[in-house]
């Protein structure tokens, strides 16, 4: 083959017109993600970018919004307690899945403020 998948650059949620500040406060204020500027030319569509470790995840606007309940993005993520605690301490709910836990994955989920779920996870030491 004279092709290559390199893997993810970006995941994209869909959100409500009008979700920007809501979603800077969620992914930035309380998750601690970097805002990236999004390109000029995409500016005018609304939404806004984040950085997450090595890749992106786009907020972006879609008309007649619904939720993604089920589809999500799942973040790999190092210290994932504290990562819930300090979500918890943020009163956001977290909901525990114990389901892949003797396949060595710890794991729970989340709503974002626009209903979207969220999976977080780390792979735990042999």
């Amino acid at each position: 083959m004279s092709y290559h998948f390199y893997g993810l650059d970006h995941v994209q949620l869909a959100a409500p017109e009008g979700c920007e500040k809501e979603a800077r406060h969620f992914y930035n204020q309380l998750l601690g993600w970097r805002e990236i500027p999004k390109p000029e030319a995409l500016q005018k569509r609304g939404g806004v970018w984040f950085q997450c470790g090595a890749h992106q995840v786009h907020i972006g606007v879609q008309e007649a919004f619904v939720p993604a309940l089920k589809a999500h993005p799942a973040f790999h993520v190092q210290n994932l307690d504290e990562l819930r605690d300090d979500l918890q301490r943020k009163q956001i709910e977290v909901i525990h899945d114990d389901e892949r836990t003797d396949e060595g994955v710890r794991r729970f989920y989340l709503s974002d403020p626009f209903g979207n779920r969220l999976e977080f996870l780390e792979w735990m030491s042999a």
